[in-house]
């Protein structure tokens, strides 16, 4: 695996850290390259129960590397293939992980690194948190999903705002707004407090927690009709599962339920 993306294991925790602190973790080739295949290969890494995804240094992640993106138009490549090639799969993969993802959320997420945060199930800040849709800065639209998660997140109206406005959103604010799941006291906390989340979603049951998300975005998009269907198909996966039945013997048994995942 390439420099660009660090991969550690803590038991069934798997966290992912953008490793380009010199460039606040810009998005090269490289490393849209090692984050696309890294995700695809834990889709189905039944070791790997959850995932953090992080950056190194002062800051998650400023989106596309705007030096490496010049060259590129002053070659005369102006389609953006990079959105088809490495950011949709990318997304697709982040949003229908069947497992958590947890986004450590240290420093400035802006553009495509501001829309890899609002993919994850739960975002952690601190006081230097800040995320930026900064693709009209450059006379772009969003990519990498941002046109999905962020109303989901915050509603259309706020996310037309974001994107349009294209200003900085501090921790307080992005707190506020609901672009973070939980702000802590200080920017050194971030990263614990993400993998301490993902290490106790890791021990809980993920197949569930897979199918619950499965169902979210049904419903989100569907009718009442398409949600109770999603729904049903959810339970008779679940309900054949070893952790359910663990669950209801130790229910009946007063027992904490150790879940195994399968």
């Amino acid at each position: 695996m390439t420099d660009a993306l660090l991969v550690d294991r803590s038991e069934a925790v798997v966290t992912l850290t953008l490793n380009r602190p010199a460039a606040m973790n810009a998005l090269d080739v490289d490393l849209k390259e090692a984050l696309r295949d890294t995700l695809a290969a834990l889709e189905t890494d039944r070791s790997c129960r959850a995932i953090v995804l992080a950056g190194a240094g002062r800051g998650f992640c400023v989106g596309q590397d705007l030096r490496e993106h010049a060259d590129q138009l002053q070659s005369g490549r102006t389609e953006l293939d990079t959105v088809r090639v490495h950011y949709n799969p990318i997304a697709q993969r982040l949003a229908g992980m069947p497992k958590p993802v947890v986004a450590a959320v240290g420093g400035m997420a802006a553009g495509a690194g501001a829309s890899l945060a609002l993919l994850a199930d739960f975002r952690i800040g601190g006081p230097s948190t800040k995320f930026l849709m900064a693709f009209a800065n450059v006379g772009l639209a969003g990519d990498t999903g941002v046109s999905w998660s962020l109303p989901r997140i915050v509603g259309h109206a706020r996310a037309l705002e974001l994107l349009l406005l294209a200003e900085p959103v501090d921790a307080a604010k992005a707190d506020r707004y609901g672009l973070l799941s939980r702000l802590v006291e200080a920017d050194d906390q971030v990263l614990p407090a993400a993998q301490e989340l993902a290490a106790r979603l890791a021990a809980g049951p993920t197949v569930a927690y897979g199918a619950i998300k499965r169902e979210l975005s049904v419903g989100d998009a569907g009718t009442l009709s398409d949600a109770l269907a999603a729904e049903a198909q959810a339970q008779a996966i679940c309900g054949g599962t070893d952790d359910h039945q663990a669950a209801v013997a130790s229910f009946l048994a007063k027992q904490k339920p150790v879940y195994q995942g399968r």
